[in-house]
């Protein structure tokens, strides 16, 4: 595919990102930087953008991770500024940890380690080791069921990993992507609504993305319905679950230890909690793989317009067939394509292809022509009910 057209742009790069990400970005075509009052796009991880100032160059924002709770998808939406994420990229990093915090919460291993280092220099170590290790006796995995709340990427990949240690598994997700449900275990029980998952598994594991549907999908109501001696880990979000019932239901032993990645002031500290400082993507594999996913895609954004995993706007790609390409955000409004025929036609423009896809209210425009486009042109489709933002990117 060739390349746009376009002067060096400059990226600028929130909190620490890969360099296996940032060597993609040709030092001929790109200028990274760590400060910028204008970039053309930013680069983040969980940095929070809400209140940053976003400049008039903006075109693109990527998220080296899955979620983006802390940058104002809205607000960048309505300027026709695509966010991008990296999905799957962590799922494996998030996987081992979540089959991680099962085994620390079935044998216990947190008071365990604690009770060891307490032990010091004592003399009759090996008395107080045989007598203490008794109250730290837990249970294996094997023939008991994990529910799994939230099926992607990750919940899929949790799913098989505990199948594969001997464990049944009930999913639930009204959601469900046909990729998904394809790539899902077939060993798994599909389970008609969360009230069944809590009810009928010994462990339970949170993969939703936070949404006000599912906030606080974990309450005081949905506490009552877990086993007693359940074990309930949320590596998903921090405000899926309240802290409120679910420290209450820990005192009822409903459930017998919560495992989170999510530390909170409420928690650390409390009896029945194992809390971990946010490490589900924190290996160098993860690290790598979202920097050099979400770097792939915003090159190609901004080289030809194309978006991959825009969290936004659909997913549009189109193989270049003239040299001269328009990217056209817009809302999902009826004759918005007649509508760009006529602006580009009545300027003798010839439209070689065309590609529109929608998704909700947003809709996403790519369009090749046979000749350039002028600025009065660019600026006849700006003006266009609907039209959000509009970027014109020739070949070399």
């Amino acid at each position: 595919m060739a390349k746009a057209h376009a002067k060096k742009s400059e990226i600028l790069v929130v909190n620490q990102i890969s360099a296996s990400g940032l060597k993609r970005l040709p030092a001929e075509r790109y200028s990274v930087v760590k400060e910028a009052s204008d970039p053309d796009a930013i680069l983040v991880r969980s940095q929070d953008l809400h209140a940053y100032a976003f400049g008039p160059s903006l075109k693109a924002v990527g998220r080296a991770g899955a979620g983006v709770n802390n940058i104002p998808v809205k607000a960048l939406t309505a300027r026709g500024i695509p966010v991008f994420n990296a999905p799957g990229a962590n799922a494996n990093a998030v996987k081992e940890l979540v089959l991680a915090g099962m085994l620390l919460a079935a044998r216990n291993l947190g008071p365990a380690l604690d009770f060891v280092r307490g032990l010091g220099e004592a003399a009759d170590l090996d008395r107080r080791v045989e007598e203490g290790k008794k109250q730290f006796a837990g249970v294996e995995l094997p023939g008991h069921t994990l529910g799994v709340v939230g099926l992607g990427k990750v919940g899929s990949l949790v799913a098989d990993g505990a199948i594969r240690l001997g464990m049944n598994v009930l999913g639930y997700d009204p959601d469900i992507t046909v990729d998904a449900a394809w790539s899902l275990p077939s060993q798994v029980r599909r389970a008609v609504s969360i009230e069944e998952v809590l009810k009928s598994s010994h462990f339970v594991t949170l993969h939703v993305p936070l949404a006000e549907r599912t906030r606080h999908l974990v309450n005081a109501k949905s506490i009552e319905l877990l086993r007693p001696g359940a074990i309930l880990l949320n590596f998903s979000r921090e405000a899926v679950v309240d802290d409120a019932a679910v420290l209450k239901g820990l005192a009822q032993q409903r459930p017998r230890w919560y495992v989170t990645d999510f530390p909170t002031a409420a928690l650390i500290g409390k009896p029945g909690v194992m809390a971990l400082p946010h490490l589900g993507a924190s290996t160098r594999e993860a690290e790598e793989n979202c920097a050099v996913m979400v770097v792939d895609q915003l090159r190609d954004c901004l080289e030809h317009g194309i978006l991959r995993n825009a969290v936004n706007f659909p997913d549009a790609e189109m193989s270049r067939e003239a040299p001269y390409r328009l990217a056209i955000a817009n809302a999902n409004v009826p004759d918005m394509l007649a509508s760009i025929s006529h602006a580009l036609g009545k300027r003798r423009i010839n439209i070689h292809n065309m590609l529109n896809k929608s998704r909700g209210e947003m809709a996403y425009t790519l369009v090749d022509v046979d000749s350039p486009v002028a600025g009065e042109a660019l600026e006849d489709l700006r003006r266009l009910a609907g039209v959000l933002a509009v970027r014109y990117l020739p070949v070399d």
